[in-house]
Formats: C-alpha cells, structure tokens, sequence
C-alpha cells in the first residue's frame, strides 16, 4: 500500500494559521494531523478541523457547475458544463459593463480561504475589469482604524511567554486561537505569570486562568480608562514612555482623572477593589500584557475601546519590553494585495465597503447600482449585519450572482450560477497569518474531486472566455504566490518543509516620534447612565465564537453540528426568573428585525442582562424562527467601519 505525507496549511479565520500534513493511502487522504516540527502548530489542530478530510469526501459537497432553475433562494438548480458556465458569467458581464459600466460589477471574498491564490487571485480578474474595489473587514476593522493611525496592535505572540502579568481581554483563547494558551502557560511556569480573563462571559480560557473578571459589554472603555487612573494614583505610571510616544499625554489625562474605580465599577460591574488589584497587578509586572480578541470591537464604541487599550499600553510602558503592549494581531512578512495586482484598477474606481453588502445591494442611490456579483470565501446571508436586508438583495431579480462554494450555503442557494471550488487537500497555496510570525505552503495531497477547480484556475478560464490579454489574468500559481513574498524570501525551504517563520520587526510606539494620540473620546462620568446601555430593559444578544464551529464554516458538517449542538440561548438566572423561564425552555429573542428561536441554558456564566448565542447557523436550522442572529442586527457601524454585531437588544419569551 502507497503512503505518502503531504505538508500543508489551514485555510480558515483563525489567528493560529496551523501547519498540517496529510496522510494519503492509495490516492486517499485518510487523515490530517498537525505538524510536529511546526514550532505554533506544535501537532495539535483544533477540535473544528482536525477532520478535515471529511469536508474534502463528504456526500453534500459540490463537485459540478450549478445554474438556477427555481427562484433565487428556492435552491434548485441544474447540473451544466464548465464550458456552459463560463460562456453564461462571460456573456453576462460583458452585457452588465456595456450597460451600466464596470463599476456595476462587485466581486466580494472574505476568510473562507486566507489563501493568496483562493482569496486574492480573482481580484487580478475585476480589477482589471475596473469593477468596484473593496475596503473595510468584518470583524477587526475597528483595530485596523486604530492601526492606521499609527497605533501597533501587534507583536509575536511567542513572547507572551516573556510577560509577568496577561489580561486576556475578550479573548476566549481555548476556543478559537488555542495555540496562543501554550504562550501563556509558559509565562506561567516561567515567570510566574498572573493570567486574568476580561470577559462578560465564563469561557473555556476564563476557567483555565488566575482569575475571571466578568464585565458588562459595551464597557470595555471604560474600564481600561479606570485601570489607567489607577496607575496613575499609584505611580506605576511611566510618564517618560509615554511623552516620548505620544502628543496629547496632558489632554488623556485630563480626560480620564474622573473614571475612578467606584465611578467605573457602577458602568461596568466590576467591583471597585478587583479594577485596583487588576491594575496593579498589570502596573507593576515587567513587562504586562493587553492580549485583546474581535469581539469587544463589535461595538458602536469599537475604536474608542481599541485607542483606550493602546493608550494603557503606552501609559503603562510594557512597550519597553518583548512580550509587553497590545496585541490583538501577529503578521508575518507577507504581502496580502500583491496577489490581487490592485495596479490594475483604474485610477478613481469607486470602492465600496464588504461589510455593508445589504446596504449596498438595496441602496436606491447608488451610480451605478450593482448588477453583477461574484463571491467567494464567504457566507454574507449569514456573517453580515442586518442578513434580512443582504437576503433581499441577493433576491433582487435584476441581479446576476456566481457563488464560488464548497456547499449549498444560504448564500450559494441565491446564486444564479454555482462554481465548485476545490478545497485546501486539493490546490496548492501559500497565505501568511493574522495571529503569528509565520508563512505557511499548502501542496494539494489529491487531485480535485468531481469538476472543482481552484479560484486561480477560474480566474485563468473566465479571463480567456472573455477573450482578455493581460499576462497578469494568465500568471501560474507558483508566480501568484511568490508576489506576496519579498524577492529573497527563502522560498525552498517554504515549499520542502511547508512554513517558515518570518517576523515583521517589532514596532515600538515610541519609534513614532511622539505623533500618536492618546485621547479616546471617551464620555465623561456625567454623560453615561448604565440604563443606557441596554435600551428599554431589553437584553443585549451576543453572539460568540463557538467552539466546534468557525463563523458559519462547518455548521453543516455532521461531527462538528452535532458536538456543537442546537442554538442555545444562554441567560443569567436573575433575567431567567424577572422573565418567567426555565432552563432548556424553548424560547423566542425578537425584535423589530427579526425572531431567533433556541433552548434556553440558565447559567450564572453569563453577566446579567445579556443574553448569549454560541455560534453561526445557518438559516434553516431551526423551524420557528431562523438561528442566524444577524437578521436581529441594525445596519449600523462605527465610524472606522466596524459593524456593531454585538449591539442587539432583543425581547425573549417562551415559545407558546
């Protein structure tokens, strides 16, 4: 019997990026294991891909071209060629620019693949057709506005292990980057490292830590901004740093000397002595560590609570030292638009915003509007803010759709046409990170099942249907790839052993030349009442990262499914009892958008007035009333961009 082990990587949105090999029997792959030799990967995948193999065979998956013969959501389709296929999306869109412009065409992609040839080389295609551009992110735009203000938000999470003290804030690390937790348990052997969860929820990670500090959503802020004062009452304070690193240290300190510990306990809950043992716990270890997850951003006060963690960082001076400073992301080198060839792109296209794909697509006063879209890499019927109005415009008879898919997702169910993409066991791809220092190669373990073919092969065949010339549509994937890489990367041993370790340089606040601004515009003491933080008594819904699911990827997979479970509401028992309702009750949470219906679990894991949803399900899931809880969220985003998935205020009740 043949057996061969093929390196490769994990496509998925995870900060951990894994490096994995492939174990194939006669033509076969039989498993897929982390890589040993992977100094992160450490050869241990997470409980949502460590059968990855199954996804690549499963019955449900699509392996022939689609085209719509029911109405746009109905879900049938017909079985065509290629050939058909290309020659339809060609005709199409040829018509769609001589009618309305290329700027009515819209390609949208997200993390379904973090590959540089499955996520960035079609962009080589609308580019150069001069369709819409794209800017903005999901999920971490509110520390990408921060970011290009200058603030690091960044560092090589291996130094965690050189930190005294770690607030893991918002980041249920056990769950969804749990490589990260090895960083942490050796700054704990190491030096004694104290771990502390900020978190409005008891997760996996806060269980495993010193201490769980259970805050109240939206707070955040608020309480980063009372941690600072007490560094300040206590002389942990490092003035010198942050006169060095920023303009306005007078004007920040001004704006917080009001947030006293019992000021903020009443805004966030956290007792007044636990947020003056945090800080100085945090004060006094060398060096301290903000390590900071996305959910906290998803708030309408995103970027203020972003600028309120850095300018702690910065005020605390942990940036003097390795392992000290924020960190919400890790990059490696690596290039993520050199494979998309941006220069492409006529000069003025317009470029609309991939988090607002409803609004965009059902905006009357758009010029011109959107009359042909191509996604790939992402679900946006279920993963974008207000999924109602996405789904009535996907519904739009005027619209032309190609969804490239493994799977009949919601979204794909609204294409016209379906493309069936090959998965990460059957292509070739480098991609670098999100979460740590390394570049990682995928080589294909097979060859693609059925008629699957990789995102830079349609880009190849869609380009020579519409008889274009450009040598850049044309380009092999070995030459695609290696542009998101510096010309002496060391590429063989990337392509023999499949991941090289390649850091950015740490970046210092300092090293700014004192121009970073520390003020948060954060409102006075005399400007908030906590009643405003829930509006009308309502509970506020967030929706977490779940743990054997990814975003909505693998809510269709049997194993994950069924270990996930059914939508579960988690409420604290005092709502629980105001609320009349009872532990694994079925229940309704309703708004003026929308019902999400689940099982109730009362548990005290949970801070009181909010009610907590694990995971994304797909629409069907459940017969009275959809689990995608972003139908429940209003089209609104921060002023960097960021939507404001975790601002929904919902009504529940119990089913009748």
């Amino acid at each position: 019997m043949s057996h061969t082990e093929v390196p490769g990587c994990c496509p998925h949105d995870c900060q951990d990026g894994c490096s994995w090999v492939a174990h194939v029997e006669e033509g076969e792959v039989t498993k897929v294991v982390g890589s040993k030799e992977h100094p992160f990967t450490r050869g241990i995948l997470c409980a949502k891909v460590n059968d990855y193999q199954t996804r690549t065979y499963a019955s449900d998956r699509l392996l022939h071209p689609l085209r719509r013969t029911g109405a746009k959501g109905s879900g049938k389709f017909e079985q065509i060629s290629w050939d058909d296929a290309l020659r339809e999306i060609a005709a199409k869109f040829g018509n769609i620019i001589n009618d309305w412009g290329s700027e009515a065409l819209m390609p949208l992609h997200d993390m379904g693949s973090a590959g540089a040839l499955q996520r960035r080389a079609l962009m080589r295609l609308f580019h150069h057709l001069g369709a819409s551009r794209l800017h903005g992110s999901l999920c971490g735009q509110s520390g990408n506005a921060v970011a290009a203000e200058g603030h690091p938000i960044s560092f090589d999470p291996e130094t965690l292990a050189e930190s005294e003290c770690i607030l893991l804030w918002g980041a249920n690390l056990l769950s969804t980057a749990h490589h990260h937790w090895h960083f942490c348990l050796e700054a704990r052997k190491a030096r004694d490292a104290k771990i502390i969860s900020i978190d409005p929820r008891r997760t996996r990670t806060a269980a495993k830590c010193d201490e769980h500090i259970s805050i109240r959503p939206g707070t955040d802020a608020f309480l980063a901004a009372g941690i600072a004062s007490v560094l300040i009452e206590d002389g942990l304070a490092d003035f010198e740093y942050a006169r060095s690193a920023t303009c306005d240290l007078d004007t920040y300190l001004e704006e917080i000397k009001a947030w006293t510990p019992g000021r903020v306990g009443e805004i966030t809950g956290v007792a007044p002595s636990d947020i003056v043992r945090i800080a100085r716990l945090y004060g006094s270890a060398r060096p301290g560590t903000l390590r900071v997850g996305i959910g906290p951003q998803q708030s309408r006060s995103g970027e203020v609570f972003v600028k309120s963690l850095s300018a702690l960082a910065i005020l605390s001076g942990h940036w003097r030292l390795p392992g000290g400073g924020l960190s919400i992301e890790g990059y490696p080198t690596f290039d993520n638009t050199a494979p998309e060839c941006p220069e492409l792109s006529p000069e003025g296209t317009r470029s609309l915003h991939r988090g607002q794909l409803g609004r965009v697509l059902t905006s009357p006063d758009l010029d011109p509007p959107i009359k042909g879209l191509m996604v790939w890499g992402h679900n946006p019927l279920v993963n974008q803010i207000d999924a109602e109005t996405v789904r009535q415009g996907l519904c739009r008879k005027d619209l032309f759709t190609v969804v490239i898919e493994h799977f009949m997702t919601d979204t794909a169910r609204h294409a016209d046409i379906v493309l069936p993409s090959t998965t990460q066991l059957e292509h070739f791809d480098v991609q670098g990170s999100w979460g740590h220092c390394y570049v990682g190669l995928n080589h294909p373990a097979i060859s693609p099942l059925g008629e699957s073919k990789p995102h830079s092969e349609i880009m190849r065949l869609l380009a020579g249907e519409m008889g274009l010339d450009e040598p850049a549509l044309f380009a092999n994937d070995e030459t695609i790839a290696r542009s998101s890489l510096p010309s002496d990367f060391d590429w063989e041993t990337l392509n023999r052993q499949g991941w090289l370790y390649a850091p950015q340089p740490r970046r210092d606040p300092a090293s700014m030349g004192g121009t970073l601004k520390m003020s948060t515009g954060l409102d006075g003491p005399e400007d908030l009442d906590v009643s405003d933080l829930v509006p009308n008594g309502k509970l506020r819904l967030l929706t977490v990262k779940p743990h054997y699911l990814l975003n909505s990827t693998f809510a269709n997979m049997p194993r994950q499914a069924r270990l996930q479970g059914n939508p579960r509401l988690e409420m604290h028992p005092v709502d629980a009892r105001r609320l009349g309702l009872v532990d694994g009750s079925r229940v309704v949470a309703g708004n003026g958008k929308g019902l999400l219906a689940a099982t109730l679990r009362v548990t005290d894991t949970v801070v009181k007035g909010t009610t907590v949803l694990e995971g994304k399900y797909w629409w069907n899931t459940c017969e009275d009333g959809s689990p995608v809880s972003n139908r429940l969220a209003e089209s609104n985003w921060t002023e960097g961009g960021q939507p404001t998935f975790n601002d929904i205020f919902v009504e529940v009740s119990a089913t009748s």
